[in-house]
């Protein structure tokens, strides 16, 4: 067992304020918190700012969402100033961003680098947690906020053999910093999600054979990335404010054209355009708000899912992988995926497609793979398997409330928060974009920054009236999951065994977990329980 590297700097014994993470939503967490003058520290792993742009570093890594709306709103001179370079901007650029971002605001300075927090425990008499890091600190603190991400907890296949294998293996979440050259190699990928279809074409152009085990196709569309052009970067910058509102209030934080008609009733010709200009342009949002009725009815879904598979016939070769190739699940109830050449590298005569559904993987040996129909040998093995989503970066950490609750065991039948915000039994905890809000579901930096003040926000209420504590009501708690699994069984998503459900767990309880509703809707509810008095938050001195 390795020692962990000591943190970077020292840790206070006391502050106002714990936050774990130093991605966007802790950034923002420790710029706010300073704006109302209280203490905070923030808990790093890593060794820099970024978060999830910070860790994923795998070949071909980019945002799904455009850089001009990907990004900050609360400064507009940080909007005017930064200079970004492409449309849909890779990991390079987007840690490029958050470490700008921690420079000109200083940030750097009370975040704990190079640390894990191991556990956190809430102090009844003293109405305060105590939190506890790898290296042994405590510290305590009045509030407790998990920036932790929703995509941060790493896993693992749950195949035999992992630790036989004799070559080179990689996780596309835990990419060394220095690259991975694989020219000459024979490589074999394990996952088709989203870290996978970038990665894939990038490793093909430099490895000798690709062999790429699918178990469940995505859905993926090509980003039609390019550089930004100067007049397209000064528009937006000249009319950001207006932007910025239309996001708060869109469904998904990127603002679209609202789609009046069902799929079912226009002509094949009309429909078939409407789908081709959405693939044209690069743009998932586009594409699922096509029409009213995409993700609602399966009938109308059925002709987006059998428009698309036309589309991977056309572009793929080969029949067979072509057929191999299209999901069976309604299209955009798994997330879906933004590529470049993605289906065009299955034309390369070195990549090659395994459909696990057809020929199951039975182990890793030394050698390589093995499936049901023969053993495949490799000189290295990409593990883009995904992550532990929405809950594993939260029960990872042993949060014990009040009475010692411990939150994992609290949640072994399914996340429960109100608003994803709290959750009862855990006074002064918040966790920004949980489980039970549109996170995922939504351009995140949007949802991070509408948590982010609604928490800062209570925080300052509590100080202003002399309070000490605050905690979800049950019945509130209650109430709220149940509209969330409401909201969702009005929708296909549950028909399809994705992360969201936690499908890609096994021993994961299946509860869809983010909110359905919209970015704008959800936020209407968060202002409403501020408006009065934080309804359904038990408040006391």
């Amino acid at each position: 067992m390795t020692t962990p590297a000591s943190p970077a700097r020292a840790v206070p014994p006391a502050v106002d304020v714990v936050v774990v993470g130093a991605g966007f939503s802790g950034m923002y967490l420790l710029h706010r918190l300073r704006k109302l003058g209280m203490s905070a520290v923030v808990f790093e792993a890593g060794t820099d700012v970024g978060g999830t742009w910070y860790w994923n570093r795998y070949p071909g890594a980019r945002v799904d969402v455009e850089s001009l709306a990907y990004s900050y709103s609360f400064s507009a001179e940080l909007e005017q100033e930064y200079p970004w370079e492409e449309r849909y901007p890779t990991q390079p650029e987007i840690l490029k961003y958050a470490q700008h971002v921690a420079d000109r605001f200083d940030l750097r300075r009370d975040i704990v680098f190079r640390t894990r927090v191991s556990g956190a425990t809430w102090d009844d008499e003293s109405r305060s947690w105590l939190v506890r890091t790898e290296h042994a600190d405590a510290v305590t603190a009045r509030f407790l906020v998990m920036a932790t991400g929703c995509l941060s907890a790493s896993k693992m296949p749950e195949i035999p053999g992992l630790d036989t294998f004799k070559g080179a293996t990689y996780h596309t979440a835990h990419w060394p910093h220095e690259g991975v050259d694989f020219t000459g190699q024979r490589v074999g990928i394990i996952g088709t999600g989203s870290s996978g279809v970038q990665s894939i074409p990038v490793i093909a152009e430099q490895a000798a054979e690709l062999t790429v085990f699918q178990r469940t196709p995505a859905y993926s569309l090509p980003a039609r990335n390019r550089r930004l052009r100067p007049d397209e970067v000064a528009a937006m910058r000249a009319d950001y404010r207006s932007y910025r509102q239309a996001q708060k209030e869109s469904a998904a934080g990127v603002p679209v054209v609202v789609p009046t008609k069902s799929a079912l009733e226009v002509s094949d010709s009309e429909r078939h355009a409407i789908y081709e200009a959405a693939w044209e342009s690069g743009s998932l949002v586009n594409l699922l708000s096509t029409f009213t009725d995409l993700s609602t009815s399966q009938e109308a879904n059925d002709t987006a899912k059998s428009w698309i598979h036309g589309k991977i016939h056309d572009i793929v070769d080969d029949p067979q992988v072509a057929a191999d190739l299209c999901p069976d699940y309604p299209v955009g109830t798994k997330r879906p995926c933004l590529d470049t050449n993605y289906y065009e590298t299955y034309n390369r005569d070195n990549v090659h497609l395994v459909n696990l559904r057809r020929t199951p993987l039975v182990e890793i040996t030394e050698r390589g793979v093995r499936t049901a129909e023969r053993e495949h040998e490799f000189d290295v093995i990409v593990y883009a398997t995904g992550f532990d989503a929405m809950t594993g970066s939260l029960t990872n950490v042993d949060i014990r409330g009040r009475d010692g609750l411990s939150l994992k065991e609290t949640w072994s039948a399914g996340p429960r928060t109100y608003l994803g915000i709290g959750s009862a039994g855990f006074p002064n905890l918040f966790m920004i974009t949980g489980p039970g809000s549109p996170s995922v579901l939504s351009n995140m930096i949007v949802s991070i920054e509408q948590h982010v003040d609604w928490v800062v926000d209570l925080v300052e209420h509590l100080r202003d009236q002399g309070l000490r504590t605050v905690e979800a009501l049950p019945e509130a708690q209650d109430a709220w999951v149940d509209h969330v699994n409401e909201i969702a069984g009005y929708t296909l998503y549950p028909k399809a065994n994705s992360w969201y459900l936690g499908a890609n767990v096994p021993g994961k309880p299946r509860v869809f977990m983010p909110y359905a509703g919209g970015v704008g809707a959800y936020r209407k509810k968060c202002d409403e329980v501020a408006e009065k008095g934080y309804e359904g938050f038990a408040i006391a001195a």
